[in-house]
């Protein structure tokens, strides 16, 4: 943890994904104040006609980002994330502005578990890293 999900309707190079979840990691990393080796990145390819956004007229084509992450965190840090996440997918995979929404799952710590760490994971603290 954290696990980000990313659930998009068009298909990808490896390169290109490769690249986003490189840069998803460093600005989590810096934003949220944890190690980027806790980051685990799932990019979900679901194709066209697969996610969409209701609205009082037609739904509209859509993407969609899950965040399981440590709570302890601010509002104005995680809105701070989500506005970097969406700075970066609208960058790298060329999301159109307003397609991709948001939301944040918070969990304790001891509801993860890393096998790189052998342990559980503790709650988070600021200044972590």
């Amino acid at each position: 943890m954290p696990y980000l999900q990313i659930e998009v309707q068009k298909f990808y190079p490896i390169e290109t994904k490769k690249h986003l979840a490189k840069e998803l990691g460093a600005a989590y990393a810096e934003i949220m104040e944890a190690a980027v080796e806790r980051v685990t990145i799932s990019i979900r390819e679901l194709g066209e006609g697969s996610i969409w956004r209701c609205s009082k007229d037609e739904p509209w084509p859509a993407a969609i980002m899950m965040l399981d992450v440590r709570a302890g965190r601010t509002p104005e840090t995680r809105e701070a994330l989500s506005k970097k996440f969406i700075e970066i997918c609208n960058e790298v995979l060329e999301l159109e502005v307003n397609q991709l929404n948001i939301e944040f799952t918070q969990h304790t710590g001891d509801e993860m578990y890393h096998q790189w760490m052998g342990h559980l994971s503790k709650d988070w603290v600021a200044g972590e890293k």
